[in-house]
Order: structure tokens, then C-alpha cells, then sequence
């Protein structure tokens, strides 16, 4: 089961800031659950109940659209080398897009991408630490750069038509509303 706690500890969110990878789990009320690794440094712990994190576009804008129909969301991270620990972040999220008044309060916060889609923001309702003493090690090399050049190689008209094609809708054929909250069209 674990411990329980209704906000990030200090020592949780030092635990955080060392992690190269993080997971995100969303869902809709019906559907496909949709669990994405993300990495790159691309997480912020605001404070004890509140993380953003930067979605890149990729090939697909599941997180988005779950969120438009149900704000529920969980963050994973998990120790992959060290002391073992699996930390849980619970609770409800929104996102900003390029027109939202707060983007640039939040983007800010991130490097510069043309990639750059939504910026989730998770108000945590509870933490869950557990152990984590089955979670193998594994070695950390590098960030991988290829989403980072496949971005400027495409450049903002390139992303822009991706979204179009690509990111409006989720696998289930739910709506991202990416065009029409990003660039203001429908």
C-alpha cells in the first residue's frame, strides 16, 4: 500500500529533480488508459501541490484529450538507481495552450521548443511513496535529441500542420481541440 500524504515532502521533491524519466497516466470515462514516459527537462515542482510539465508534440495528444473530458491525472516517478522509491502525484489537471492568458507564465519555465504543444498543470490531491524494490536498475546515458531535431526540422508551420493531422485527435477518436486552442481555429 504504501504511505499516503496530501502534498509533496521536501525529500520527495528532491527525489523528483534527480529523475530522468517520469510517467503520465490519464483517462476519459470510457476508452483506451493512456500511460506516457516522458523525459527531458521538462517538469517543474511549483510547490508542495502543484507540478507543471511540458508536453512536446509527438505522435500522438492522448494526455489532451482526456484532460478536455476528465482533469483526472497521475505523475509516476520511480528510482532506477539509488535507494528504490516509487512516488505517485494524484489529482486534477488543466492544460494551457499558446492563446491561454498564463502560457507564457508557465512556458517560461522550459527551455525554448518549437515543439512545445501544452503545458500541464497537476494540483495534487495525494502522494503515495512505496517501496519500489522490484524496480530494476537501470543506467542512465543521455536525453535523446531525435524529438528535439524531428521538431526543428519541421519548424513552427511543419508543427502547426502536424497538429492539424496528426494531434486532434486521441486513438479513440476523442477531440484534443489542439488547432482551435492553440492557433484560434475551428
Amino acid at each position: 500500500m504504501g504511505q499516503i500524504y496530501t502534498e509533496l515532502s521536501d525529500k520527495h521533491i528532491e527525489f523528483i529533480k534527480d529523475q530522468k524519466i517520469y510517467f503520465v497516466g490519464t483517462a476519459a470515462e470510457t476508452g483506451t488508459v493512456n500511460l506516457s514516459p516522458k523525459g527531458g527537462d521538462s517538469l517543474r515542482v511549483l510547490d508542495a501541490n502543484t507540478i507543471a510539465w511540458l508536453n512536446l508534440t509527438g505522435s500522438g495528444n492522448e494526455s489532451a484529450s482526456h484532460v478536455l473530458q476528465n482533469s483526472r491525472m497521475t505523475l509516476m516517478f520511480c528510482a532506477l538507481d539509488g535507494k528504490p522509491l516509487i512516488l505517485r502525484a494524484y489529482g486534477q489537471a488543466r492544460m494551457l495552450h499558446r492563446n491561454d492568458a498564463e502560457w507564457a507564465k508557465y512556458i517560461d519555465l522550459f527551455p525554448p521548443s518549437i515543439g512545445s504543444r501544452q503545458v500541464f498543470i497537476l494540483d495534487i490531491a495525494t502522494v503515495q511513496a512505496s517501496c519500489g524494490t522490484a524496480v530494476p536498475y537501470f543506467d542512465y546515458q543521455e536525453d535523446r535529441t531525435l524529438l528535439e531535431n524531428w521538431s526543428e526540422n519541421k519548424g513552427k508551420k511543419g508543427i502547426e500542420d502536424y497538429w492539424a493531422k496528426k494531434n486532434q485527435q486521441s486513438i479513440d477518436g476523442f477531440e484534443s481541440k489542439i488547432v482551435e486552442l492553440s492557433l484560434g481555429e475551428s
